[in-house]
């Protein structure tokens, strides 16, 4: 038997939907705008992130059944976004040396599935993070569910200790083995999210 969750859900609902890949490039500026805004940092480096983002996400957006699901009230409130993977795609890119060959053999069934991205305000990474309507976590939930995946997989630049603590909260945990001590080496970590 489950334990009521404790603390008040969001009084603004926020309905989640996937876009489309030309609703996509409609709602690119909204996208780069929500990307600067979450992302940190202070408005001298918004334009240069803004772009990099965009620039990421048109290559993410050609990826064969790429989804992303935006979070919406009265505006852009969220976003999440990934590609399932298979074991002889290019996705590799970055992720060399890093999956144990679990993740390889749920790669090569069509059951891993990697998070380019969820980006959401400061304020749900803060507050209850581990509730299960939290937004970040229903997106993620949602993204997962659509592609009936059993394992998400994500990159997190080993310096952005903020990105990490909060993928945390919301499930995500290092691969098998790996601390924040036994981590290859290199510019990233992997963590994952079981479904």
């Amino acid at each position: 038997m489950s334990r009521p969750e404790r603390g008040s859900s969001p009084r603004e609902g926020q309905r989640v939907r996937p876009l489309t890949r030309c609703q996509i490039e409609d709602h690119l500026q909204e996208l780069g705008d929500l990307y600067a805004e979450t992302s940190g940092g202070g408005p001298w480096a918004w334009n240069q992130a803004r772009g990099a983002f965009l620039r990421r996400l048109a290559v993410d957006v050609r990826r064969p059944g790429f989804e992303l699901l935006i979070a919406e009230s009265t505006g852009l409130t969220g976003c999440a976004y990934g590609f399932p993977v298979r074991g002889d795609g290019p996705w590799w890119d970055g992720f060399d040396g890093y999956l144990p060959g679990r993740l390889l053999r749920l790669a090569a069934a069509g059951r891993l599935f990697v998070v380019s991205g969820i980006h959401v305000p400061p304020r749900v990474r803060r507050q209850n993070p581990d509730r299960s309507w939290n937004l970040a976590r229903r997106l993620q939930k949602r993204l997962l569910t659509d592609h009936g995946v059993a394992v998400a997989v994500t990159l997190v630049n080993r310096a952005d200790h903020g990105t990490v603590e909060a993928l945390r909260s919301w499930g995500w945990r290092y691969v098998d083995g790996d601390t924040p001590r036994t981590a290859p080496l290199g510019p990233f970590r992997v963590l994952v999210l079981e479904t």
